[in-house]
């Protein structure tokens, strides 16, 4: 809809601000990402980017050089983000400016399987699907393998990321009984997606999300392909050489031209661009129907009938493809998970005593590993302090000396 026909929606339906009943504005175009100019004249628009992800798309072809054009392989990258959020709250859960970590998987379309997944098939999940937000509103526990067996992950690809991320919130001292991973509903989902599930952490603020667990299919690849006119695929080499029928259109040039003038080239563009099933469907088209709608870039339809286009079925004997990838995308907000991760550890000791609260950090965060309490401020004890404090650093533990006194 058009902001004009929201605003003419909004008049019909009476609808008003749910909290206070009043009117609501026009509608308008409002863009959550940041603008800005690049280069001394300014005149150059830029955007500040949403998320980091889209650097590793963008540099595809060098990293799959990297790793010897074999698939599967990963790339992470950690770095800040930024999104023009209308009304940023709730300390680091909700802000402007924010710290994202993602891990790009790159995979064959049509093998999703992870080596690593037999590792991680025997831990148990708790899963939000679908089906349980729309009906008992309950969680379930299942290990990740029967999850992919019964068809509630899509992959095992996105099941081996879903249990390595639970692991990870054990590892790092989250209270696993208050996290979760809840699958995006149908109307949630974006359109290219496969599967997306969220990882949500119980705090005061309510269920959270921390995390986005999702399979992308090919749709990054494939729209910086276009834009940049790079290709942007892998190839396959098969064990066997195949064979393989496939129906080819022959457009007819002189009557295309003489029908669409300048349009022709564009058409003759989008049949070399179609995908064998697109093909054939216009095929079918052009034969029932005795024409056939064909839509080319930027929507623009076309009407096209027998004599402009034939057909014929090659046989042709391959090799190998190219393909674009698929991508697993993990993707963590490292603002809200350290929100959470204090939530829990932080708690008070029994006594009422303001100066018994403690922040319990599991090891794998906690800035500080080990501390050397002298018994007394004797400097008989330097000595000893010191060797004890070098094997400490020895072993790459960060450590202190309280020689204070105060009780703990």
């Amino acid at each position: 809809m058009s902001p004009d026909e929201m605003a003419a929606a909004f008049d019909t339906w009476k609808v008003v601000a749910p909290a206070t009943g009043n009117v609501l504005t026009k509608p308008y175009p409002f863009n959550l990402m940041f603008t800005t100019t690049i280069g001394p004249s300014g005149m150059f628009p830029g955007f500040l980017r949403p998320e980091t992800a889209q650097g590793i798309f963008v540099n595809f072809k060098r990293l799959l050089e990297i790793n010897g054009g074999r698939l599967p392989f990963a790339c992470a990258q950690i770095g800040e983000s930024f999104r023009n959020e209308i009304a940023p709250k709730s300390g680091l859960l909700r802000a402007r400016e924010f710290a994202q970590a993602e891990i790009e998987h790159f995979v064959h379309p049509d093998d999703k399987s992870h080596p690593g997944f037999p590792s991680v098939k025997d831990v148990v999940l708790n899963l939000f699907p679908r089906d349980q937000q729309l009906t008992t509103r309950e969680t379930v526990k299942m290990t990740a393998g029967d999850a992919v067996s019964n068809g509630i992950v899509a992959n095992e690809a996105l099941a081996f990321f879903i249990a390595r991320t639970h692991l990870f919130m054990e590892r790092i001292g989250m209270d696993i009984a208050h996290v979760r991973f809840r699958q995006h509903l149908e109307h949630e989902m974006a359109h290219y997606a496969c599967d997306c599930w969220d990882l949500e952490v119980e705090n005061s603020y309510g269920w959270i999300e921390c995390a986005g667990l999702a399979d992308r299919s090919c749709f990054d690849l494939k729209n910086h392909s276009e834009a940049a006119q790079v290709e942007l695929k892998a190839w396959e080499l098969f064990s066997e050489p195949k064979v393989v029928e496939e129906l080819t259109l022959v457009p007819n040039k002189g009557l295309l031209g003489k029908s669409f003038r300048k349009d022709a080239q564009k058409i003759m563009k989008r049949m070399e661009e179609m995908s064998v099933p697109e093909r054939e469907a216009l095929q079918r088209s052009l034969t029932d129907a005795k024409q056939a709608k064909l839509v080319c870039e930027g929507g623009v339809e076309f009407t096209l009938t027998p004599e402009m286009v034939t057909s014929e079925v090659t046989t042709t004997k391959l090799s190998g493809q190219w393909f674009y990838p698929s991508v697993i995308e993990p993707s963590f907000g490292i603002g809200r998970i350290l929100y959470c991760l204090f939530e829990h550890n932080y708690y008070a000791r029994e006594g009422g005593d303001e100066a018994r609260v403690v922040l319990g950090l599991a090891p794998a965060v906690a800035p500080v590993k080990a501390m050397i309490l002298p018994l007394s401020k004797n400097e008989v004890f330097d000595p000893l302090l010191r060797r004890v404090g070098q094997a400490f650093g020895a072993a790459g533990l960060v450590y202190r000396v309280d020689d204070s006194g105060v009780g703990i």
